[in-house]
């Protein structure tokens, strides 16, 4: 856990800078690394900080607050997981097929991230109090500009470029993101808190190779073979 050890370093030293709500959303990104939504208590989010929780008090209204910006940074964090596995991906000469192998990719690192980071992934997905703005959801999914969701609009924009290649038909791209996110969210969880997690790796790794597959599969158009079959 190098990584948590900077992210507190980091804080410290970002609330000596005059940045001190910085400093308290990276020690509860810490907290919730090592145990989940549940671990990101203001109290203790201050403590690592090193300022009172009174201090604390002036840059977030409640626990609620603190928790949606925590969420919201490990948001952040899985999508620059997806692009970075999206980016490794070999290029192709047909835009399609480019588009085809991005989707995967995005699907791939979602699901990585959630085993790799499970306390981040389930925070990511914490619905707090202070998530309840009021604001109705337009189809089936959150806004893609809102950046509690920003995994969704990278997915959305994926699934968008597909279908301008035309590998994706036309009656396919509605209601595509319910799909695809709702495959890739199950899996993830059947992993880290159901049964597929008894799995050995080389077996868990082929299923969701084969997930993300077929979920592709269904909405793109069936490529023909040399012969046209």
């Amino acid at each position: 856990m190098a990584n948590n050890g900077g992210a507190t370093r980091g804080a410290k030293a970002g609330y000596h800078h005059g940045d001190l709500r910085n400093a308290l959303i990276a020690a509860g990104v810490e907290l919730a690394t090592d145990g989940g939504p549940g671990k990101v208590v203001l109290r203790e989010v201050a403590r690592r900080a090193g300022v009172s929780a009174t201090a604390a008090y002036r840059h977030f209204g409640g626990q609620g607050d603190l928790l949606l910006a925590v969420k919201t940074r490990a948001q952040r964090l899985l999508a620059d997981v997806m692009e970075r596995v999206a980016a490794t991906v070999p290029g192709a000469d047909d835009p399609g097929e480019a588009a085809e192998r991005r989707l995967a990719a995005i699907g791939r690192g979602y699901i990585d991230f959630a085993l790799e980071q499970p306390g981040l992934f389930r925070t990511a997905f914490h619905h707090a109090p202070s998530d309840d703005d009021g604001v109705e959801w337009a189809g089936a999914g959150p806004p893609v500009e809102d950046p509690q969701y920003r995994s969704y609009g990278l997915l959305t924009r994926a699934l968008d470029d597909l279908a301008a290649t035309g590998r994706m038909p036309a009656p396919n791209r509605p209601g595509a993101e319910a799909a695809a996110w709702s495959v890739a969210h199950g899996l993830a969880m059947l992993i880290l808190d159901g049964p597929m997690g008894r799995l050995p790796a080389a077996d868990r790794d082929a299923m969701i190779e084969r997930a993300i597959d077929t979920v592709v599969a269904g909405l793109v158009v069936p490529r023909r073979g040399p012969d046209g079959a």
